[in-house]
């Protein structure tokens, strides 16, 4: 009698303990073959030490893929564009690079004929929804297994688990803290960081200087957009992959970067996370001031709804949604005349804008200016002042004054009767 043929599974795979040890439990629990799939955003390590461990661990195949220049070109910049910082706060490093892996797993499973996708998310994070979500809608066929909902196994029993399969662990003391990190971001959440009081320790920090020991004397750099995109840097053309690299480097130097946040989770709970992104901290505000010179008033104040929306659109897993789209298109067009240059100055853990210009600049010297050479027609602002009052007037007079009570100010008792009377 033929042997029933196994299915396969993509599992993402990191390498460390958990998701070494799916790789026999997948096997064990699901009598699958799994496919290990691993994907370097930044900051991954040794891609192939990775694929090596996993191929010893049981895996029938390791797939490595190199997608920093896709997670920067492609989720990266278009968030930086909208100006994207779930509740003003969080770049959304890391949940700009789930949607981009969970793609690249199910162009994996289908490559290998696979009949599943699993991933090594907690039941009470946010990254199970956006992986979930982003196989739901690119492959509805596909079975979602997620072992750590499913097993609930300590660190102690995980390590006894990899100890009876001769999974390789490397003797490393457990961090108290749970780290995450890309190209674009670290978090770092748990151990006393979960009392919202305490002040983050120095061991929590990865990527940054503590401000306090920070250069003494300050660092400048010129960021050039184009389209609203970064394209160089200090006067150099630069792709975006090492000008990231660079405003990591130089904005940790100096202690930029370092975000404390207490964050409301998609599940419905708050979480304290520490981030560290001194890159995106960075290319947010000069983005945000270059915006300040070519966009109009009325482009820049709907923008900041935009912005809000895409944020939590990104944050809630849902990237790959005709609302996405929606807003990508209005975020494109309002980017067309976002070029020029901003010079940010790094100093203490501050990143502060020294100065921004463009050929697009709505901002005239002509009119702003008190000095000689002022053209703005200060004759026309009279009849502008009264057309632009005459509906308070209006009012004023036919409502206000006629009912006797005056103006009050809100909130404050007694002030009707004649107060503010004409």
């Amino acid at each position: 009698m033929a042997e029933t043929r196994r299915g396969k599974v993509v599992l993402a795979y990191s390498g460390g303990l958990d998701t070494s040890v799916m790789v026999p439990w997948i096997q064990e629990k699901y009598n699958m073959d799994v496919v290990t799939f691993t994907v370097d955003l930044g900051c991954t390590g040794d891609m192939e030490k990775i694929r090596q461990k996993a191929l010893k661990t049981g895996a029938v195949d390791a797939v490595t893929q190199d997608a920093r220049n896709l997670f920067v070109d492609c989720f990266v910049f278009p968030a930086l564009a909208a100006g994207a910082l779930y509740e003003g706060k969080y770049p959304l490093a890391t949940a700009l690079g789930r949607p981009l892996i969970a793609k690249l797993m199910v162009d994996a499973a289908r490559a290998h004929n696979a009949t599943a996708v699993a991933h090594g998310c907690t039941g009470k994070g946010n990254d199970q929804v956006r992986f979930d979500v982003t196989f739901q809608t690119l492959a509805p066929d596909l079975k979602i297994i997620a072992p750590v909902r499913e097993w609930k196994m300590s660190r102690d029993q995980a390590l006894e688990y990899a100890a009876k399969h001769d999974i390789p662990v490397e003797a490393t003391v457990k961090s108290p803290y749970s780290l995450d990190m890309n190209l674009f971001g670290r978090s770092c959440e748990a151990g006393v960081l979960e009392d919202p009081w305490t002040e983050p320790p120095e061991e929590a920090f990865g990527w940054t200087t503590s401000p306090e020991s920070a250069p003494d004397s300050p660092a400048y750099v010129t960021i050039e957009f184009e389209s609203g995109r970064p394209v160089g840097l200090d006067g150099k053309a630069m792709d975006g992959v090492p000008l990231i690299e660079a405003l990591n480097a130089v904005g940790g130097e100096h202690g930029v970067g370092r975000i404390d946040h207490v964050e409301n989770r998609l599940v419905g709970i708050k979480s304290r996370e520490l981030y560290e992104a001194p890159a995106a901290v960075i290319l947010h505000m000069a983005h945000r001031e270059l915006e300040s010179l070519c966009l109009s008033k009325q482009a820049q104040r709907f923008k900041t709804i935009v912005a809000q929306e895409y944020a939590d659109l990104v944050y809630n897993g849902l990237w790959f949604s005709g609302f996405h789209q929606d807003l990508a298109a209005f975020v494109a067009s309002s980017q067309r005349f976002v070029s020029g240059q901003v010079r940010m100055k790094l100093f203490k853990g501050q990143a502060t804008v020294a100065g921004r210009k463009s050929d697009n600049s709505l901002y005239s010297k002509k009119l702003a200016t008190y000095e000689t050479g002022d053209q703005f027609d200060h004759e026309a602002a009279k009849g502008f002042i009264r057309l632009w009052g005459l509906g308070q007037q209006t009012q004023a007079n036919i409502q206000l004054l006629k009912d006797g009570r005056g103006f009050t100010l809100p909130g404050i008792a007694g002030t009707g009767g004649e107060t503010g009377k004409a």
